[in-house]
């Protein structure tokens, strides 16, 4: 089984991604210097040790599985918060 190597990282699985996408994520965490792994059952596994390695995991992982619509409303949302 899986230990992360640092006691207080948090464990758990968030969200199926596809095979093809899951390289992707996979190689982006890798440039993030979020430690992740590909077990041989193709899974994702991230350790996530602090809030911004967080909100960057999810972060990541949205811009493959959000749709376009998706996307374009959080970013609209986003310039909508800083005009204010």
């Amino acid at each position: 089984m899986f230990q992360p190597s640092d006691s207080n990282a948090l464990v758990g699985q968030i969200v199926k991604i596809a095979r093809s996408d899951r390289w992707q994520v996979y190689r982006r965490l890798q440039e993030l210097t979020i430690p992740c792994w590909c077990p041989s059952d193709g899974s994702l596994w991230v350790e996530i040790n602090h809030s911004i390695a967080a909100i960057l995991v999810r972060s990541t992982i949205e811009q493959f599985t959000a749709s376009r619509q998706e996307l374009v409303d959080w970013l609209e949302r986003c310039w909508d918060a800083e005009a204010t």
